[in-house]
């Protein structure tokens, strides 16, 4: 799961350093760097020279990396919708209803305003 959010991180804003990524995710810049070495390995990301600072690298999704990403997503909305399916409709219209404010949230989680410690 790990490297599930790391690939998205990597699919929203790309390229980037790990120490970006780790600020991104809330992970420890050491932690991140482990899960990048294995990405590496298995071919999901891929490392380039920063164009603004040669001495230092970043990181983006490899088209394996994103082809993975996409497989997963897809998987994952078939499993949400059977589930969705499951619910009778005032629960259905509860979830629908709950949906903008489920937005509003998760803009405010992702957003630099909220305190992150």
């Amino acid at each position: 799961m790990a490297q599930v959010e790391l690939l998205q991180s990597l699919a929203e804003r790309h390229p980037a350093r790990v120490n970006e990524l780790a600020d991104r995710l809330r992970l420890a810049q050491s932690t991140v760097s482990g899960l990048i070495g294995q990405m590496l390995r298995s071919g999901l990301v891929e490392r380039h020279v920063d164009p603004d600072d040669r001495r230092a690298a970043v990181l983006s999704a490899s088209p394996t990396g994103q082809a993975r990403l996409a497989e997963w997503e897809a998987a994952h909305l078939r499993r949400f919708g059977a589930a969705l399916a499951e619910l009778d409709g005032p629960d259905r219209a509860l979830v629908a209803s709950a949906l903008p404010a489920l937005r509003r949230l998760t803009a405010l989680l992702g957003s630099e305003a909220i305190d992150r410690t």
